[in-house]
């Protein structure tokens, strides 16, 4: 009887484990489908469902830790990569999400991430800019051309900064034929903006990270309703 007993407690622990896991599998399923219905996207983004068990946060409406991984996003005519919001303290309950209802859907806190690669600056630099690469938390660029009076065939290091016209790339030291060029003359005609602003969770970009791969640029919001997430312009 006590063995009997055993495997009925094994197995009732195998079948909870297996509800749980099967449980947030359709969850995750359901919300990728919401969020790409939502944002009109190509493909169904990816969503992860932190902490365990995931039975026990459906059923207090408490949530720790939701990802999505959106992909590409489209703003003002700059497409950016790898778009991410990781939601923390999500607050969805229960008897509202299984309506289909996400009015109520909230999180303590929400960052979004994206990378802008280096080939959609160069589409919006000047046209002496021949390429773009990383230089520490600075951009480097290889520049040919003319320049005002300036002969520009040498590089220039451009320092990056979030502001309301988007990402600001400017000037901070331009080189040609191994002499510096005296940056009031140029900076106004090597600077330029990238149009993007704000990413899904509705708040300025705040952080830029210059890497190999671009620059790598996020936003933080608290108190985040999901059915207010900021729609992309096109």
């Amino acid at each position: 009887m006590r063995k009997f007993l055993l495997v009925v407690l094994v197995l009732l622990v195998v079948g909870l484990v297996a509800a749980d896991r099967i449980g947030v599998r359709v969850a995750q399923n359901e919300i990728g489908k919401q969020v790409a219905q939502q944002y009109n996207l190509s493909r169904q983004p990816d969503v992860t469902i932190h902490g365990i068990p995931f039975l026990t946060q459906a059923v207090g409406g408490n949530y720790d830790q939701i990802d999505v991984g959106i992909g590409d996003w489209t703003q003002q005519g700059v497409t950016v990569h790898d778009v991410k919001v990781e939601m923390h303290g999500v607050d969805a309950p229960l008897d509202q999400v299984a309506g289909g209802n996400a009015d109520n859907v909230t999180a303590r806190t929400a960052t979004a991430s994206a990378v802008i690669p280096f080939d959609v600056l160069k589409s919006r630099a000047p046209k002496e800019v021949k390429g773009i690469r990383a230089k520490g938390d600075n951009l480097e660029v290889d520049m040919a051309g003319q320049v005002l009076a300036f002969n520009v065939n040498g590089t220039a290091e451009l320092s990056v900064k979030p502001s309301r016209k988007g990402i600001a790339i400017t000037p901070v030291k331009v080189t040609t034929s191994g002499v510096s060029v005296p940056l009031d003359t140029v900076r106004d005609r090597l600077t330029w903006y990238v149009p993007i602003t704000d990413l899904p969770v509705g708040s300025r970009i705040s952080q830029i990270q210059v890497t190999d791969q671009g620059l790598k640029v996020s936003a933080e919001a608290d108190n985040v309703k999901l059915s207010r997430l900021q729609q992309p312009t096109r």
